[in-house]
């Protein structure tokens, strides 16, 4: 079995992956593998038993599963991507979209020194931009609740925007062009009964279906 850091960048992505959809408390299946990266689901089998054969996965009856090992490439993985969409935009200043799409290739790339320099560079963060903790840093889990289940009227504080609303077409652009980002408080203006929500940041009304309000997570 090859060691971590010797991994094709297909099974880093697969990895990433798994433990993201874990940490949104998604069902980790083959279809829902695919739906996020974009690909076939006969691709998606095809890999599944290749990384099971590497000892990166195991399969409980649907239900995809990291090992150790493949725990292990997918922190490290995180990781350097989180750092990355930080570095890009809190130094480069790119837009969470852009920084997030690059991070996407930075994060096979990166060496330890080079991520190493960028954790000195932005002073040991815990978190992305979005607010989604960074594997091995200080984060400290706070107790959160889903937008969508603020009462009309009531202040929140956003905390994180989960990777699932990430890769929802648009929804990045949105958020930041709203100013809902993590540190950002508001109050509801509008509670609807299909769960959507009217919420006003910085004096400014937006309008959040239900898929991103039951998503976005804050203090309240």
């Amino acid at each position: 079995m090859a060691t971590t850091g010797e991994h094709h960048p297909a099974f880093e992505e697969y990895c990433e992956c798994i433990f993201e959809l874990r940490e949104d408390h998604i069902d980790v299946i083959q279809a829902r593998v695919a739906d996020r990266l974009g690909v076939s689901r006969p691709s998606v089998s095809e890999m599944i038993k290749r990384m099971e054969l590497e000892g990166l996965i195991v399969i409980r009856g649907a239900k995809i599963s990291l090992t150790s090992d493949g725990d292990v490439l997918a922190e490290r993985v995180v990781r350097r991507h989180r750092i990355a969409e930080r570095f890009l935009t809190d130094v480069l200043g790119l837009s969470w979209a852009n920084a997030h799409h690059e991070a996407g290739k930075w994060e096979h790339i990166m060496n330890q020194d080079v991520e190493s320099a960028m954790n000195r560079v932005l002073h040991n963060p815990t978190t992305c931009p979005h607010g989604n903790p960074i594997p091995g840093s200080s984060y400290r889990q706070e107790r959160l609740s889903p937008l969508s289940d603020v009462l009309e009227g009531k202040l929140f504080t956003i905390s994180r925007i989960p990777e699932e609303l990430e890769f929802a077409p648009g929804v990045l652009e949105t958020l930041e062009q709203a100013n809902l980002k993590p540190g950002h408080s508001g109050t509801i203006v509008t509670s609807n009964k299909d769960g959507s929500r009217v919420v006003r940041v910085d004096d400014n009304d937006v309008a959040l279906d239900e898929f991103t309000s039951s998503r976005i997570l804050v203090l309240a």
